[in-house]
């Protein structure tokens, strides 16, 4: 029997901004589709996200993502040597499910990619947040 010919698409599923399928997680540094926006969850978060969101958010503290072939995803950073303890200079993986769940609420956002030949790697930083409006000061009153 010969083979079938496809059928043909529209669009490619990647040119949609959508999964390829319903449920389906989009590529780790993919944008959001046009027109939606991440949800931030108002809750309180757990002890280790707090953590991660601590480090994440210290400029001297780099935070990266490496994602293998695979798709396999590990957060780390560089700790450096603490002279009074003795302790440090090694690389510290953070817990993934915690950095994962702060990446799908949009509390921390990945930079551009560095692809090598077997993984590409991500900077991890927290969003800026915009600062608050100044008020527009109303008529002062003078002491006499």
């Amino acid at each position: 029997m010969p083979p079938t010919a496809p059928s043909p698409q529209t669009a490619a599923p990647r040119a949609t901004g959508r999964p390829a399928r319903l449920g389906a997680v989009p590529p780790l540094g993919a944008a959001p589709a046009p027109g939606r926006r991440r949800s931030r969850p108002c809750g309180p978060l757990s002890p280790a996200q707090a953590e991660v969101l601590r480090i994440v958010s210290d400029a001297r503290t780099p935070v990266f993502v490496t994602v293998r072939d695979g798709g396999r995803r590990r957060y780390s950073y560089w700790r450096p040597l603490d002279s009074a303890t003795g302790k440090g200079g090694c690389y510290v993986a953070l817990p993934t499910a915690e950095c994962d769940a702060l990446h799908a609420a949009g509390r921390i956002t990945l930079g551009d990619p560095l692809a090598d030949p077997a993984r590409t790697t991500y900077r991890v930083s927290a969003p800026r947040t915009p600062a608050a409006p100044l008020r527009a000061v109303g008529g002062r009153v003078r002491a006499a």
